[in-house]
């Protein structure tokens, strides 16, 4: 099935337990996990970062590194663990990123990428995708992106996701490059008219299904990135508009109360309860008693010894469905 609507990696946001509860509210969207470092995977616990639920599925792996050696071999163990695609990121503006010689900065070194590409395209079945951005610094023009997606899609990459901004590598945190550099869609749809062999999909500032849909008409997916985590209900018709499924989509009732086995099953090993409720505040965004659903799940979830009866009673705060 063709990958349509996707939810963006995010660091801190997009774990395990994010992702098997925004599964719960639709069946086909792509889900990301945070980025992986390479050295975290090689010198680190690969349960415990690569681990997942099966129903996750269809379900990316996003790797940070620059070493074509170290990448395949972590493109390798992704696919072993069963991860549907493997994305290299090259989007990421962080200074700590950067410090490592990943992300946003590779924008920079084309011929560097396509060899990461090939390198990891070679080790594995599944597919290599790329996240990147449309510039970094000055190197912003059309003709420096066109050349950089045309060397990397010579080397195996055939899905782009292009966050529709440039990065500045200095002077802007994470959180402003994702909000004050400006939003240049018309630039995304051109690579999409110049390449039209590959797959593209366009990503940022995208809140709500309505501008999935628009976007829809110029490129083959859209990825939502804090829209999702923050409102995460707004993927509830993501799977009947985008992928004709015909079941009714849940209510945030039905959601709730269809987590609280994962919820328990996770307190039995140890698990903090905050660790999942964190990602489940927005979601009676914009309904009675939302207000009151995130104070309480906020105030007591963190409390030791703190069980699904939490959330059963901040259910019982929200207006029914």
């Amino acid at each position: 099935m063709k990958h349509i609507v996707s939810v963006a990696p995010m660091m801190d946001y997009t774990d395990r337990h994010d992702r098997y509860f925004l599964r719960l509210i639709s069946r086909h969207i792509l889900l990301y996990s945070e980025m992986v470092t390479t050295q975290a995977i090689l010198h680190g616990d690969c349960d415990h970062l690569l681990a997942y639920h099966p129903s996750e599925h269809p379900l990316a792996l996003q790797l940070g590194g620059s070493q074509p050696e170290a990448l395949a071999r972590c493109a390798a163990i992704g696919e072993q663990y069963g991860y549907d695609e493997i994305n290299l990121n090259v989007g990421c503006p962080s200074d700590r990123v950067r410090s490592g010689r990943f992300g946003a900065c590779l924008m920079a070194e084309p011929a560097l990428v396509a060899r990461c590409v090939a390198a990891m395209a070679a080790a594995v079945a599944v597919p290599v995708t790329v996240k990147t951005r449309i510039g970094i610094d000055r190197r912003d023009s059309y003709e420096a992106l066109a050349d950089f997606i045309a060397t990397v899609a010579e080397a195996g990459c055939q899905r782009f996701i292009v966050h529709a901004r440039k990065a500045w590598l200095q002077g802007l945190s994470p959180k402003q490059n994702r909000e004050i550099p400006p939003l240049r869609y018309e630039v995304v749809y051109r690579l999409k008219q110049d390449f039209p062999h590959l797959e593209v999909v366009i990503n940022g500032g995208i809140t709500d299904l309505g501008q999935a849909e628009d976007h829809l008409r110029h490129v083959d997916g859209v990825m939502i990135g804090r829209a999702a985590y923050h409102d995460p209900y707004l993927l509830a018709e993501v799977d009947r508009r985008f992928y004709h499924d015909s079941a009714s989509p849940k209510t945030r009732h039905q959601i709730v109360y269809e987590l609280i086995p994962y919820v328990e099953e996770q307190l039995r090993q140890g698990l903090p309860l905050n660790r999942i409720t964190r990602h489940i505040l927005g979601l009676f965004h914009g309904v009675p008693g939302a207000r009151a659903w995130r104070r309480y799940l906020s105030e007591r979830a963190c409390r030791p010894g703190a069980g699904v009866e939490v959330i059963e009673q901040a259910l019982a705060r929200v207006a029914g469905e």
